[in-house]
């Protein structure tokens, strides 16, 4: 393993602090939930970033860089729902979407390619905007934050299912979404 893989796997660290830390949403665990899942995302930008700079994309890192972004958006989103701040039936299109993708990444017959699809642009934003959202929900913040974040999740629940149809539809990719991430 290669340093920007240690990187992707050094992220799942900040999940069970997480379930540690947020069942009980007293003002200072949210924010050191806030603190731990936006130092783990951070470190999403960074993985990817190294690999393309020291030339160590792998096949490795491009199947669990979204499989580690997936277990960290999912984590926090299960919270959100435990709080009653978002509801189930939302987590599981988010969950649908990102259970197709990884099935599709892990069987690239699926979709008539050689090797393992990194992500498109709406695959960043979707990533983006899930990050977002979760980082606002979770912080104890004032009106009008709480509904500002529900806004952000109903745009990220959007392209969330926006980015996975783009990415399964025949003829909708291009050679340049089959790139190393």
């Amino acid at each position: 393993m290669n340093i920007p893989n240690w990187i992707t796997v050094s992220r799942l660290l900040g999940l069970p602090l997480l379930f540690l830390w947020l069942p009980s949403p007293d003002t200072s665990t949210r924010w050191w939930g806030v603190a731990i899942f936006l130092l783990a995302a951070s470190t999403d930008w960074l993985d990817g970033y190294l690999a393309r700079k020291l030339d160590q994309v792998t096949e490795l890192g491009k199947f669990l860089d979204p499989l580690v972004d997936k277990l960290l958006v999912l984590g926090p989103l299960l919270i959100l729902v435990g709080w009653q701040v978002v509801p189930a039936w939302a987590v599981g299109i988010i969950l649908a979407r990102e259970l197709t993708i990884a099935g599709w990444r892990v069987n690239p017959q699926l979709a008539s390619q050689t090797e393992i699809a990194g992500a498109n642009n709406w695959g960043k934003v979707k990533t983006i905007s899930q990050i977002a959202a979760i980082a606002i929900l979770l912080a104890p913040l004032p009106d009008p934050y709480p509904q500002i974040g529900l806004i952000v999740f109903w745009l990220a629940v959007i392209l969330t299912v926006i980015s996975g149809l783009i990415y399964v539809l025949p003829g909708r990719r291009t050679e340049k979404q089959l790139t190393k991430s």
